[in-house]
């Protein structure tokens, strides 16, 4: 990676307190994927860096340094901040926090930063949030090389079929199953009509809604590990 880069479209993806005055930041960068950056003296009261070094601020970002950790240089506000409040707050932290988890560092991911800011700037408005995250989730697995194929068995290739049971093991997809298991004896049992709701992105129903997150966090979960979300608690 570049020891100088000046002015780069980022979000802060997280931020915790460093040293004494200043911020250990995560910022998701246009050209460079999740960058990690001291922001020098940004906790002070009449810090300059202070009231932009937020989540949700569309900023442009100078950052230097040959190691891991970059130093934060000039920042400047982009256009409008992101303003989202309540269900659609604890979505967008949780977004940051799947991210800030799942992205290594300086690892270019140009249309993942493209599907990231459509997901904030759906969350600000009244489109459906379950269709919006399970969107961007899908689209974070297929970025990732992680991608779900909701279109066949993956045994023997058949489309999936509405009246058929599967079974889901991450990174290999569905395999149709004859055992009479349900789906609340056995999280990844599916519904083919609810993973055909799924790729269309139907949510009309409440089960098709559900079976949709249940699939999504089994498929994230076999990345993210055994370490609990924050994000989830707020929901709670």
């Amino acid at each position: 990676m570049e020891s100088r880069v000046l002015l780069q479209p980022a979000y802060v993806l997280h931020s915790q307190p460093f040293q004494n005055t200043s911020l250990l930041v995560d910022f998701f960068t246009m050209d460079y994927g999740r960058v990690r950056a001291v922001a020098k003296g940004a906790r002070r009261e009449k810090s300059k860096y202070r009231s932009l070094v937020q989540a949700f601020h569309p900023l442009l970002v100078s950052f230097s340094g040959r190691g891991e950790v970059k130093t934060m240089g000039a920042v400047e506000a982009g256009h409008g901040a992101i303003i989202l409040q309540g269900e659609r707050l604890f979505s967008g932290m949780y977004v940051n926090e799947i991210l800030c988890r799942l992205l290594h560092n300086h690892e270019e991911h140009k249309v993942l930063y493209r599907n990231y800011q459509d997901t904030l700037i759906g969350l600000q408005g009244d489109s459906n949030m379950e269709v919006i995250l399970r969107k961007f989730e899908l689209n974070l697995l297929a970025e990732l090389g992680y991608a779900i194929n909701l279109e066949e068995d993956y045994l023997s290739q058949q489309p999936i079929a509405a009246d058929s049971q599967y079974r889901f093991t991450p990174e290999l997809g569905f395999e149709i199953t004859d055992q009479d298991e349900e789906p609340e004896q056995n999280p990844r049992i599916f519904r083919g009509v609810h993973l055909i709701a799924l790729r269309d992105f139907n949510f009309a129903e409440k089960e098709s809604a559900k079976a949709a997150k249940r699939l999504l966090r089994i498929a994230l979960g076999a990345h993210l590990g055994e370490k609990p979300l924050n994000s989830r608690a707020l929901f709670r």
